[in-house]
C-alpha cells in the first residue's frame, strides 16, 4: 500500500488544501470554519482558526506564490484570505450570487480564481488595483444546473467546469487588462471572454469532479453513473473515451503524470487508471487493500442486505465473505472521499497527494515507490 501517514482531524471533512511548502494543511470540519494546522516535531497543532462564513465552507485553494487562501461557501461568499503578521486577514469578493458557491480554485498565474455556484453561473474573480478589491465576471446562461467543479488549462485562460445538469464545458476567460495576450499561442487569447468552446454530452448523469493533464493536452471528469471520461484535443472535434466500473461513483480526479490518473469517491478508495501505448485508457487497480469479492453473488448480496436492512432483519451470516457493505471497502477511509490534492512543489509533477473525506480523516500517499505504476 502507498500510504504514508493517516491523520484524524475531525468527525467530517468537506474540503482541504496545503500550505506551499506542505508544513500546514487548511480544511473545513463540515462547518463555517477553517481550521489550520502546522506539523510541528511529527505532531499536528492547531495554529489558526478562520472565522468569517455565516455557513458550510464548500471549497477552499491555497495559491503556491502569493501564499493567500480563498474561501467558497454556501452563504453565496468568498474571502481571500491574507497573512498579515499572525493573523489571517479576510477581504470580501463581491461574487453577484443568489445560490451557494460550490467550488473554488486559483489560476496558474495566480492572477484570477474561479467559483463554482448552484445559480447556474461561474465566477471568474481578480483583483482591481484601482480599488483595492475582489470583483468578478459571470458566466452566464451556460449552465442548466449547479457548477460542482472547476479546473484552470495550464496557459491560465481556458476553464472546464461539470455540472449536474451532466456535461462538462471548456470557457474562455480572457480578460482584457488581467491576461496578457500571447504571441506564440493567440488562439486562446483571441477567444473573448465566457466563449463556450466545446460541450462535452458524455454523461447521462450529474458529473463531478474535472481536471487537465499537466500538459493541458487531455481532460479528465467522472459521472455520477460509475464512469470517468477522457478527453483529447479538446476543441471542435474533440477525442473522447469513457471506462466503466462496477464499483460506486468517483468524486475527484487528479493527475500523478500525464498518462496515470487517481479516481476517489463512494467507494472508500482511491483507484488507479492509466492510458497504454495506444492512448487507451483503463482501469489498473485501487490503491488501498481490498478484500476479494465474486462478481456473482456481490450485487444480489448487496440489495439483500438493504432489503433486510429496510425491513429491521439482520443480515444472514451466510453472506458475510460474499460482500462488504461501502463503508468497509476501503482500508484507509471509512466514507467517502471527496477531495484528492497533489503534494508537492509548485509546478513539478508529483506522485505524491493527499486525500480528505467525510470519515474526518486526510490521508498521505506515495506512489513513487510503486514500480507497477512508475512503468506508466
Amino acid at each position: 500500500m502507498a500510504v504514508i501517514s493517516i491523520h484524524q482531524f475531525a468527525q467530517c471533512i468537506t474540503c482541504h488544501a496545503w500550505s506551499p511548502d506542505q508544513s500546514m494543511v487548511a480544511f473545513c470540519p463540515n462547518n463555517n470554519e477553517v481550521h489550520i494546522y502546522r506539523l510541528l516535531e511529527d505532531k499536528w497543532e492547531k495554529v489558526h482558526v478562520l472565522q468569517k462564513h455565516d455557513q458550510v465552507i464548500s471549497g477552499i485553494d491555497w495559491s503556491a506564490r502569493s501564499n493567500k487562501i480563498v474561501t467558497a461557501s454556501h452563504d453565496r461568499n468568498s474571502y481571500v484570505w491574507n497573512l498579515e503578521g499572525s493573523e489571517w486577514v479576510p477581504t470580501l469578493v463581491i461574487l453577484r450570487l443568489n445560490r451557494a458557491a460550490l467550488c473554488v480554485q486559483w489560476s496558474p498565474k495566480e492572477n484570477k480564481f474561479a467559483v463554482g455556484s448552484g445559480a447556474k453561473t461561474v465566477c471568474i474573480c481578480y483583483y482591481e488595483q484601482e480599488n483595492n478589491w475582489w470583483v468578478s465576471k459571470l458566466i452566464r446562461k451556460r449552465h442548466d444546473s449547479s457548477v460542482t467543479s472547476v479546473s484552470w488549462h495550464p496557459n491560465n485562460i481556458l476553464l472546464a467546469t461539470t455540472s449536474t445538469d451532466g456535461k462538462c464545458r471548456v470557457f474562455s476567460t480572457f480578460i482584457k487588462g488581467v491576461d496578457a495576450k500571447d504571441s506564440k499561442k493567440s488562439t486562446s487569447s483571441d477567444l473573448k471572454f465566457g466563449e463556450l468552446i466545446v460541450q462535452l454530452d458524455l454523461s447521462s448523469s450529474w458529473t463531478f469532479g474535472v481536471k487537465w493533464s499537466p500538459s493541458g493536452n487531455t481532460l479528465a471528469y467522472v459521472g455520477h453513473n460509475s464512469m470517468i471520461y477522457f478527453v483529447d484535443d479538446v476543441g471542435p472535434s474533440p477525442l473522447a473515451q469513457n471506462v466503466v466500473f462496477r464499483d460506486l461513483p468517483l468524486r475527484d480526479v487528479l493527475f500523478v503524470s500525464e498518462k496515470t490518473v487517481i479516481g476517489v469517491g463512494f467507494d472508500c478508495n482511491p483507484m488507479v487508471f492509466a492510458a497504454d501505448e495506444r492512448g487507451v485508457w483503463g482501469f489498473v487497480r485501487y490503491l488501498g487493500e481490498r478484500k476479494a469479492v465474486s462478481s456473482g453473488s456481490r450485487y444480489g448480496s448487496q440489495f439483500s442486505e438493504a432489503f433486510g436492512k429496510f425491513y429491521g432483519q439482520s443480515k444472514q451470516s451466510g453472506s458475510n465473505d460474499a460482500v462488504e457493505t461501502s463503508r468497509t471497502r476501503g482500508a484507509v477511509h471509512d466514507n467517502c472521499i471527496n477531495s484528492i490534492m497533489p503534494l508537492g512543489e509548485h509546478g513539478i509533477l508529483t506522485k505524491r497527494f493527499s486525500t480528505s473525506g467525510l470519515d474526518g480523516r486526510i490521508v498521505l500517499w506515495d506512489l513513487e515507490n510503486e514500480q507497477d505504476l512508475l512503468q506508466l
